[in-house]
């Protein structure tokens, strides 16, 4: 890097620390965390363990946004004053360490700024996918497998471990429904950008005359929860069914009814589940589902949490759509809330959608 590229770069890592002091509210956190370390120094902390638990999961947190935030600061600071001495006096080795040096840098504020995008409650879980395909038949069914496909590549390349929960194939081609489940740091954090329709335009594979067709297929997310949560749910409420589980290409998993559906009767809520052999292991895993499924509907109902949690929940059809993926005319990939565009289809079909992930998280901090 010549020093004039150095100089600007280091004016725009400046200028994002300035404005990252303005967005963490810093001065409330230190003081937060001094609260913090005073309930922690009472004698009768420890007495109950939950809530101590909790105190010291919120003390740590902050603790590392500030300090991390801290040390990136005295980092520019460094480079500035190293910036400044070549100014003043050549020095060939000097200057590569300092151009290796502001691009680390770069990186690193990189990193802190997609954690603080990914600080809100419930991020770091794990999360469920639902995808279910609008009016259309085999045309949106067909959609609906070939998101599976991209969310399934996307959840791999990203080191999750990608679960089947549930599957139901189509009539004739692609899926009725599925629910998949991420596992791993953060899953839930990245995919609620997904929350929302998603619709194709492309010359039907399935139409002889060869048209032009739109297709949409709507995707919910919602974090899992493991002992976070308390949900009274009643063996009354529920109406229990179990059928023979089977996966892609209408293939029998195995031969008994060991798939569960569990319905809520006063909410309607439903969940499905046949990724275990066991009927009563694939009971206990619905249960855990539905568990984060009223959660999530009893938070829906608080205005304030409903957006973070479930999204706006609208009609699979024109003028929903978060985002639209053409194939003909022309082939576009666009993101409606944010702008985003990709002309690189394929590579969006393959797994390759951080680009509208990370553009979604950032315009949520503006």
């Amino acid at each position: 890097m010549e020093l004039s590229d150095v100089r600007n770069e280091l004016d725009r890592t400046a200028s994002k620390l300035f404005d990252f002091r303005g967005s963490l509210d810093l001065e409330n956190k230190e003081a937060r965390i001094a609260e913090l370390d005073e309930n922690m120094s009472v004698p009768d902390f420890w007495n109950d363990q939950d809530s101590a638990q909790v105190v010291i999961s919120e003390a740590n947190t902050l603790k590392e946004i500030v300090n991390e935030y801290q040390e990136l600061v005295d980092i520019q600071e460094n480079l500035e004053m190293t910036l400044e001495l070549l100014r003043e006096e050549a020095d060939e080795e000097l200057h590569e360490e300092l151009s290796k040096e502001t691009k680390e840098f770069t990186s690193k504020l990189g990193d802190f700024e997609l954690q603080l995008l990914l600080s809100e409650p419930y991020d770091k879980n794990n999360a469920i996918l639902e995808l279910h395909p609008g009016a259309g038949g085999t045309e949106s069914q067909d959609w609906g497998s070939m998101l599976l496909r991209m969310y399934t590549r996307w959840g791999e390349k990203r080191g999750f471990k990608v679960e089947t929960i549930d599957y139901l194939a189509g009539d004739e081609a692609g899926i009725k429904s599925v629910t998949l489940g991420f596992k791993g740091h953060n899953a839930y954090g990245y995919l609620k950008a997904e929350k929302g329709v998603h619709r194709l335009v492309r010359i039907s594979p399935f139409d002889s005359s060869g048209r032009r067709h739109t297709s949409f297929v709507s995707c919910e997310v919602i974090p899992e929860f493991n002992n976070e949560i308390e949900i009274d749910i009643r063996t009354e409420d529920l109406k229990v069914d179990t059928y023979r589980a089977s996966g892609a290409g209408g293939q029998h998993i195995n031969t008994t009814d060991s798939a569960v559906r569990i319905t809520h009767l006063p909410t309607g809520a439903v969940v499905t589940c046949q990724q275990e052999r066991s009927q009563i292991k694939n009971r206990e895993k619905a249960m855990t589902y539905l568990k984060a499924k009223l959660y999530a509907l009893k938070l829906q109902e608080q205005e304030a949490e409903m957006l973070e949690i479930r999204g706006d929940q609208k009609e699979i059809g024109w003028g929903s759509q978060i985002r639209s993926y053409v194939f003909h005319p022309y082939s576009m990939v666009k993101d409606h809330r944010t702008s985003t565009e990709s002309g690189n289809v394929q590579g969006v079909m393959d797994g390759d959608i951080d680009l509208f992930i990370n553009s979604f998280l950032r315009s949520r901090m503006n």
